[in-house]
């Protein structure tokens, strides 16, 4: 394989790959609490089973659209949009910023 074609994964540090593991572990509960089962989660997304046994993992290397179809399945794509949305260190800094102005 050509440097050019080869597939480049994300460094994941240990400490994010936890939080991969208890995003796929949370998902995996919900699909249990569903009744739902790898092969219908496939059926529905498309995706692979071995796909949907990785992000049930937290599998760093999976794409976070292949979660995001995941979670749609599951009805709790709203979940996802809550990321960083309450940015509370971001705030802080701004203010800090803008009281220094004036």
């Amino acid at each position: 394989m050509s440097k050019e074609n080869k597939k480049r994964s994300a460094v994941v540090f240990p400490k994010n790959k936890k939080v991969l593991e208890q995003l796929g572990a949370n998902i995996k509960l919900a699909c249990k609490r569903r009744g739902y089962t790898q092969v219908l989660i496939s059926e529905r997304t498309g995706l692979s089973r071995l796909t949907i046994r990785r992000v049930l993992q937290g599998d760093s290397s999976v794409s976070i659209g292949h979660y995001v179809a995941v979670l749609a399945v599951l009805g709790l794509t709203e979940d996802f949009t809550k990321v960083a949305s309450d940015d509370e260190l971001g705030r802080k800094l701004q203010d800090i910023k803008l009281l220094s102005k004036g």
